[in-house]
């Protein structure tokens, strides 16, 4: 059901679960219920404190591990070489698993030299603990810098990327390294949903405004991991694979981005593109 991007030797499913927020038995049963819906792609972090809820509901979707791919994310404060390597550990246990399949370092931290942590991320990587390695909230400069620092390919940019947020300069640095823009918020936080334009293209196909906006970012095949801890909207949200948008209305969405609408901006985020 779940398309691919190819990105450095990752096959990165196109349409993920994001789990921010989730937390306790609500967390394990939403994950549990997205795999079972078809979903395949998995996305924590160690900050979002929930990697044993998530693998909870990995071991209870009894859906064979290497059917999944699963993305964790190192939180700053673990960015020194061995502390980027033991909370890896942590996360491995966390999540009971023997690998993860994209590790990410969560933001950019300017007081620990990249060119280290760059070096531990990609020695975890030959120690087998994660199959991949990438980068969120990563600029164009950043990005430049971390390609050309790190032993061994980084795989994607996690960034907050919808219809409301022009990521032009981003996306054209990722795919100049062949690497993936995977999209968080990429309904905007449920803003989406109260967009004309959304809304309008949406009516036309039989689709909410929601589905439009993952639609167009897997049209630009960017992987995109909603958000929600409704099952119906589990549902809704994986369903954009029957349909195409024309390239009409795909200006039309364009036509809604701005630099200015963030929704993502926290104290310690780099200098913006």
């Amino acid at each position: 059901m779940t398309q691919f991007v190819e990105a450095n030797g990752a096959k990165i499913p196109m349409i993920g679960l994001g789990t921010w927020e989730l937390s306790g038995s609500a967390c394990a049963r939403v994950v549990e219920q997205a795999i079972k819906l078809g979903y395949r792609h998995i996305d924590t972090a160690q900050v979002y404190d929930n990697e044993r809820e998530v693998g909870e509901g990995i071991r209870a979707s009894h859906v064979r591990r290497d059917e999944l791919f699963v993305t964790t994310k190192v939180w700053t404060t673990h960015f020194g070489p061995n502390d980027l390597m033991r909370s890896t550990k942590e996360s491995l246990v966390k999540l009971r698993l023997s690998e993860i399949d994209l590790l990410l370092l969560h933001w950019p931290n300017p007081h620990v030299p990249l060119e280290e942590t760059l070096g531990a991320l990609a020695h975890v990587r030959e120690l087998g603990m994660t199959r991949h390695i990438g980068v969120s909230n990563f600029t164009v400069a950043l990005l430049d810098r971390a390609v050309a620092a790190c032993p061994a390919p980084l795989v994607c940019n996690q960034v907050e990327y919808h219809p409301f947020l022009d990521q032009t300069k981003v996306l054209a640095a990722c795919a100049a390294h062949g690497m993936a823009l995977v999209a968080y918020s990429p309904i905007a936080k449920g803003q989406a949903k109260k967009d004309e334009v959304l809304a309008r293209i949406g009516a036309a196909h039989g689709k909410t405004a929601a589905q439009i906006s993952l639609r167009w970012l897997v049209q630009q095949n960017v992987p995109a991991i909603p958000r929600t801890s409704r099952i119906e909207r589990l549902s809704q949200n994986i369903d954009v694979f029957d349909f195409e948008l024309s390239d009409d209305e795909m200006r039309q969405i364009f036509a809604l981005g701005s630099a200015k609408r963030r929704l993502t901006n926290v104290m310690f985020a780099p200098e913006w593109d």
